[in-house]
This record gives structure tokens, C-alpha cells and sequence, in this order.
């Protein structure tokens, strides 16, 4: 159970206390004292390892259940004991140009907050740091740890936005170069580059109903003042959705035109390939009449028959040259 617990901490008045042994006399304790609260975190636990801690903060079964399915769409569920947020943290990996999707929810009472996080996506460790050393902001209790958290999130969305805004740059740069060999495998990056915006799309925007319901007030176990800190959240979420839109627009433009331009460079490339085949077919067409074997026949007998035929081969192929030289077809 140590090993799943990655931090746990009793807030009095802001501020961090030592680890409690017992949960549920840390919460007992946060209850009482009225100004404290408990936050837990855990990584990937396990049933076992997580049904003690869904026993003592009396966690409703099917949030249980969606913690340790994970897979779950970004949502907000209120409960009688608790209120459940789910949250997909967006990581972006530089060497690679991917995405990795990662899960976070995030339970919050009347005196704790409880963190279950799955994947490699990990915005919690700066969230905790950061808030530990704002007491001011840490003393408005669960409340403060659940905003700081989703505008954390959400903050992250923007930095992956932007770098997929760059690469997206970069293969429209790659998509309009006249190099042949930059071009011929676009068509796959470009689908993979659509598929990454898809999972970009699945966390931003199923986010938006939640946040607006945290915005709009009259949620249980969040204070009302907090409303304000969540506009704040849902102005960055909108700006993000409107990115991940333009990305969309963009790829979808970007797939047209390269479809286009190979559409383009076919058709040039059949009009070369049967520009060559009309210069090739005047010489195959004298020296086929040349090779009938007829007794009489025009300058069969003539000593500069041979040399007048390749002389007029070589003419009619560089007339048919020069026009299709003229037209582009070369």
C-alpha cells in the first residue's frame, strides 16, 4: 500500500502537517478541527490496495469502479459523500512528436481530497509543491486543491497545443516541397498527426460541461466563491478547444492538398511517360515499314537509304521534343 501511495499530508490552516498514520484519524482530526483537510495521492492502485481507502472515506462504488477501470471520459459526478472529478491529463513527447493520454481523478469531501492517477501523464507533484508554498490559497481547503489541479491540466493543454501548432508547421512545410522523397510518405504522417489531434479532442472537449458546472456554483463540496477561479479555468479550456479545432481545420487542408499535388504530379508524370512513348513510337514506325521484306520498295536499293531513315528518325524525335518541350509536357 506504501509503494501506491506516492503522498499524503494533513493541512491545518494552509499549511502542511506531519503524515498521519491512520486515515481515519486524520480525517476525524481534519473534521474536527474545521480548518484542516487530508490529501491523499495514489498511483495506479490496485482493488485491494484501493478498497481500504474507498471504506474509509466512503467512496460510492461505481466511482471506485471507474477509478480502477480508468478508460473513463473526462467528467463530473456528484455523490452523497463525495464529488468525483475525472480529468486526462495530455503529456507531449519531444523526441517522438506522440502524445500519451493519461487519467486522473480526483475525489473531493466535506474534510479530504483524494488523487488517483494512472498513466505517465503527472501534473500533481508541481501541483502540490506550488500549493505548499501559497498557504493563502491552500487554506480554502479541497476546494483549492481541485482548481489547482484542473488549471494545471488545462494550462498543459495550451504548452501541447502549441507544439503540435509547430509540427503541424513543419508538415505543411514538408507537404508544398518539391522534393519527391519528402513527399511520399506524408499521406501516413499526416493520418497519424489526425489520429493524435482525435485523442487531443477526447480530453479537451468532453471537459467542457464539468467545468462549466464547477463555474456556474451550487456544486456540493465546492465553496461558491470558487466559481470565479473556474471561469479563469474555463477561459484557458475554450482557448484550447478552439486550437484543437484549428489543428483539425488545418490537417484536413493539409491532407486535401497533398492529395492535390499527387493527383498534379501523376498527371505530369503520365504526360512525360506518354510524351517518351511518341518519341519512341516515330522510330519504331519507319524501321517497321523499313523491315518488310517487299523487293520493291523507295530507296531499298539506294546507297544512302540507311543513313537518310536514321536522319529522319532523329528529326521527327526532336521536333516532338522541342513541342512538347513548349508545353511542358518534358
Amino acid at each position: 500500500m506504501q509503494e501506491v501511495i506516492v503522498d499524503c499530508a494533513l493541512y491545518r490552516g494552509g499549511k502542511r502537517a506531519d503524515r498521519p498514520p491512520d486515515f481515519p484519524a486524520a480525517l476525524r482530526e481534519a473534521r474536527e478541527a474545521g480548518d484542516a483537510f487530508l490529501w491523499i495521492g495514489l498511483y495506479e492502485p490496485t482493488e485491494a490496495e484501493f478498497a481500504r481507502v474507498s471504506r474509509d472515506f466512503g467512496l460510492h462504488p461505481l466511482a471506485v469502479e471507474d477509478s480502477l477501470r480508468a478508460h473513463q471520459r473526462p467528467k463530473l459526478e456528484t455523490y452523497a459523500d463525495s464529488l468525483f472529478l475525472v480529468l486526462k491529463p495530455i503529456a507531449y513527447e519531444e523526441e517522438t512528436g506522440e502524445l500519451s493520454t493519461g487519467e486522473l481523478m480526483v475525489f473531493v469531501g466535506d474534510s479530504f481530497v483524494l488523487t488517483v492517477r494512472h498513466g505517465r501523464a503527472n501534473p500533481l507533484g508541481a501541483v502540490r509543491e506550488r500549493l505548499e508554498h501559497t498557504p493563502s490559497v491552500l487554506r480554502h481547503g479541497p476546494t483549492a486543491v481541485m482548481y489547482a489541479v484542473s488549471d494545471t491540466v488545462v494550462d498543459h493543454y495550451l504548452d501541447v497545443a502549441a507544439a503540435l501548432h509547430h509540427d503541424l508547421d513543419d508538415l505543411e512545410a514538408h507537404v508544398f516541397s518539391t522534393e519527391v522523397r519528402a513527399t511520399a510518405s506524408l499521406a501516413g504522417r499526416i493520418y497519424a498527426f489526425k489520429r493524435q489531434a482525435l485523442e487531443f479532442r477526447r480530453a479537451t472537449v468532453p471537459l467542457i460541461d464539468p467545468v462549466a458546472r464547477l463555474t456556474g456554483g451550487r456544486v456540493p463540496f465546492v465553496h461558491d466563491d470558487s466559481r470565479f477561479f473556474f471561469r479563469d479555468v474555463a477561459d484557458h479550456l475554450s482557448r484550447v478547444n478552439e486550437q484543437v479545432e484549428s489543428i483539425d481545420r488545418l490537417l484536413t487542408d493539409i491532407l486535401s492538398a497533398h492529395l492535390a499535388q499527387m493527383g498534379v504530379r501523376q498527371n505530369d508524370d503520365m504526360r512525360k511517360i506518354s510524351a517518351w512513348a511518341a518519341m519512341f513510337a516515330v522510330p519504331t514506325a519507319i524501321a517497321g515499314v523499313y523491315g518488310m521484306n517487299f523487293t520493291h520498295m523507295p530507296e531499298l536499293h539506294w546507297v544512302f537509304g540507311y543513313p537518310m531513315a536514321l536522319l529522319l528518325m532523329l528529326g521527327v524525335c526532336l521536333v516532338l521534343f522541342r513541342v512538347f518541350k513548349s508545353r511542358g509536357w518534358m
